[in-house]
């Protein structure tokens, strides 16, 4: 061999971590960036398709319960689906200013179910007058809740409860947000399995496979996937339907399969105006109120998770939290029109949408505003708006599973709205025993504490607390089921209790990087995505 010695052995690379980004990167149009007008309007199409699950799901659990036919369950869609709208212009103008559709809530459907299974409205042999009289009572104990968020958010409270948050205590609490809804996914899809997990398999496909096999100059088949899917589906289901498929199948899945057996489209009038106390006075009662009260800080604290995903899909930095607590003011406000208006439900951010802005890749405001504008239009052409609404409920289910995984794992390569929450993982030291506990116990208790209530109710037929106070039995029970509400508060308390001063731990638990967002002003880059319109900030300044 020619030469003097070997040759030296390659260098070895040096391996570096992904970089941590305030704003996540590969957003298409952020916050304060709308797309070009044909393609807002499309999304904005996307995104009222996808709330219309939830929007339909509550209504028609609870309406045939509180003695209402198809009749009344089309107006409480088109009434919640007309609130939603308004909500949702109010909060990305006044409240958060994010791109975060406001939805139905089903932290309030248990306390709803307490009112219609109290015994004043038992006796009620009419069923329309027992749907007004138990719609009535349960207006009257909205109305007293929206307080609770309205006082926490406008008051500055909640600030101050959110400025004590870190990467780590908000990690279960988002991630949660979005997997603590699981049992809404497959176990809806597989009502009728032909029809959701086709959904499924084609929405991965449009996702995440075509956009890199077929090439386009512009991204479509990611950007648009929901409108594609749900197309080429319903299309599948309609044909399965008309050539009597399920002509002697069981009556659950003629309901889950049929696309005709909603009794939306039949009910729904061609034009009709929602409008205040459209069912009558609302009537009150105190137990019922306190139920709904703490039902509805439940939901307060699961929308800030929520509301905190959002801010990162928008590619916006961390919320302040002086503006969080103004979108907190902003969602009492909605549980209050919701309550004037009848919907039997509260207000809250909705995961399905967030997780939406994920894949898509466009976090523009412009999108949700002009999605609102579908859904209150939708909403007074009730025959036009029932038509989309009447789409099989198997196939929204499908997008959940797609979406609410989206919340949870928000790391640098985010996958939904569970993936959202993992993704502030990076601010944290990993490496630390205290990071793993707090995270590990704060997942595992968030995921088992509510699954033992929710077990204990469906084989009782009532929840761990049972005393001769229903009230009294809601406002413990309906938190501790919440999965977001337990990981949140242990994550929460934990990580501001144990070794809190200790120098080090401040870093490992990631307190440092949101140091900046804690106020208004500290951070040029809060002013471009949170400040208020019309140059309100001047009336109602954010510190």
């Amino acid at each position: 061999m020619a030469g003097g010695g070997a040759a030296p052995p390659p260098k070895q690379e040096e391996l570096q971590p992904h970089q941590v980004k305030d704003q996540l990167p590969s957003v298409s149009y952020c916050i304060t960036s709308p797309p070009p007008w044909p393609e807002a309007v499309i999304l904005g199409f996307q995104h009222y398709i996808v709330m219309l699950g939830t929007s339909v799901i509550i209504p028609s659990a609870l309406v045939p319960q509180m003695g209402g036919g198809n009749e009344e369950k089309a107006r409480v869609i088109q009434t919640l689906l007309f609130v939603a709208g308004i909500n949702t212009l109010c909060q990305s103008f006044f409240g958060t200013r994010l791109p975060a559709v406001m939805g139905g809530s089903y932290t309030i459907v248990a306390p709803t179910i307490s009112i219609i299974l109290a015994g004043r409205y038992s006796n009620e042999a009419d069923p329309h007058e027992k749907f007004l009289r138990t719609m009535r009572g349960t207006q009257g104990a909205l109305i007293i809740a929206s307080t609770i968020q309205i006082i926490l958010g406008f008051s500055g409270l909640w600030r101050n409860v959110v400025r004590l948050l870190s990467p780590l205590s908000a990690v279960p609490l988002i991630s949660l947000a979005g997997f603590g809804l699981y049992e809404l996914g497959f176990p809806g899809v597989a009502k009728c399995v032909e029809i959701g997990l086709p959904e499924i398999i084609l929405l991965l496909v449009f996702s995440q496979y075509l956009p890199h096999v077929i090439h386009v100059a512009k991204p479509v088949f990611d950007r648009f996937a929901v409108i594609f899917t749900i197309a080429i589906v319903w299309l599948y289901a309609y044909i399965l339907t008309a050539s009597g498929a399920y002509k002697n199948a069981r009556p659950k899945t003629q309901v889950h399969c049929r696309v005709d057996r909603s009794g939306i489209i039949s009910g729904a009038p061609w034009i009709r105006v929602p409008f205040p106390f459209q069912w009558g006075a609302p009537t009150f009662d105190a137990g019922e109120s306190f139920a709904m009260m703490m039902a509805s800080f439940v939901a307060l604290v699961e929308s800030t998770g929520t509301f905190i995903a959002v801010s990162r899909y928008a590619s916006a930095t961390m919320i302040p939290p002086s503006v969080l607590g103004r979108g907190i003011g902003w969602q009492g406000i909605g549980t209050l029109i919701g309550a004037f208006f009848g919907t039997a439900n509260g207000t809250a951010v909705s995961v399905e949408n967030a997780g939406l802005l994920a894949l898509t890749h466009v976090g523009s405001r412009r999108v949700v505003q002009i999605s609102a504008g579908f859904m209150i239009f939708f909403s007074i052409l009730g025959k036009f708006g029932a038509i989309f609404a009447s789409i099989p409920l198997p196939i929204f289910a499908a997008l959940y599973c797609i979406f609410f995984a989206y919340i949870v794992s928000k790391l640098s390569m985010p996958l939904f709205a569970g993936a959202c929450g993992l993704s502030f993982l990076q601010f944290c030291n990993l490496n630390s025993f205290r990071t793993k506990f707090i995270v590990g116990f704060s997942f595992f208790m968030g995921l088992s504490v509510p699954q033992y209530f929710n077990e204990y109710t469906s084989v009782a037929g009532y929840g761990p607390v049972h005393t001769g106070a229903r009230w009294f039995n809601d406002m413990i029970n309906v938190p501790f089921a919440s999965k977001p509400f337990v990981a949140g508060l242990i994550a929460y308390f934990l990580d501001n209790t144990i070794q809190r001063r200790d120098n080090g731990v401040r870093r490992d638990r990631g307190y440092h990087w949101w140091d900046k967002f804690r106020s208004f002003k500290t951070d040029t880059r809060s002013e471009e995505f949170y400040s208020l319109p019309f140059n309100l900030n001047k009336f109602f300044p954010s510190v």
